[in-house]
């Protein structure tokens, strides 16, 4: 296995244009993630059967899923090309479309109680902002705990893979379900929280995504009640106000103004 910068860049370019793809369709309206027309005069009952009627499972299924791949796309780039330089040539989209699939798989479900909790939240407190702080502290909670550390830890490993055969297609497929249990694991109370929103959840969703996208850059640590994913993206944000003046924008320390 031979890591080729361009070869890698190449990679994040077409999985960053996809997650940017899906961000533009959410945004222009193409598929509703949250049915935010409910008027606060309603009843609760009123309100849920008006969001059951305008979003089918179908639909409710397909948004979640442009929600998946809008924010968590960028975090799959490191799997992806290792499952890429540990794979035949021949066989990369089949091992990449195998691992998609598991990592998929586990956060489908995953969604199903996430929008039941939404539907749950909706029917009992219609237009209130008190379910999402509530998970708001949960998820702050979890953010400095040490099983979500345990958590991202996983998400950092990488299981040997298999080079021919229905071994090697368990293999990545196996690896998606791993990756997506430890991912869920760890994004679970951020990912639930823009979806309990009123108001605002586009942008509660951006500010999820670029934390959890932050803490993915810092390496593996000892389980320990600390901030994660805030400090990172601070230091990103000023390396990157920065970049003109180091000539080169990295993460690694030795980068002065």
């Amino acid at each position: 296995m031979i890591y080729n910068a361009k070869e890698y860049a190449g990679l994040r370019n077409s999985v960053l244009s996809i997650s940017l793809i899906s961000w533009m369709v959410i945004l222009v309206g193409q598929v509703e993630l949250r049915a935010s027309f409910c008027c606060p005069t309603m009843g609760s009952a009123t309100s849920l059967q008006m969001l059951l009627a305008s979003n089918s499972a179908t639909s409710l299924a397909s948004g979640w899923a442009l929600m998946l791949t809008a924010m968590m796309s960028p975090m799959l780039v490191p799997p992806i090309y290792y499952i890429r330089i540990s794979s035949f040539a021949r066989r990369r989209p089949r091992s990449i479309a195998f691992f998609v699939a598991g990592y998929g798989a586990v956060w489908m479900a995953a969604g199903c109680i996430m929008l039941a909790l939404e539907l749950a939240s909706i029917w009992l407190a219609p237009q209130s902002y008190l379910p999402a702080t509530v998970v708001g502290f949960v998820a702050l909670v979890w953010q400095a705990s040490p099983f979500k550390q345990r958590c991202l830890n996983r998400c950092h490993s990488r299981r040997a893979l298999a080079a021919y055969g229905t071994a090697a297609d368990w293999d990545v497929l196996r690896m998606g379900l791993e990756h997506g249990f430890w991912c869920t694991g760890s994004c679970w109370a951020v990912m639930l929280f823009p979806m309990l929103l009123p108001q605002g959840h586009l942008v509660a969703m951006a500010v999820a995504s670029i934390l959890m996208f932050c803490e993915r850059l810092d390496p593996p640590k000892t389980p320990s009640w600390r901030w994660r994913g805030f400090g990172t993206a601070l230091r990103y944000l000023n390396l990157r106000l920065r970049g003109p003046k180091c000539g080169r924008v990295s993460l690694a320390p030795g980068c002065e103004a």
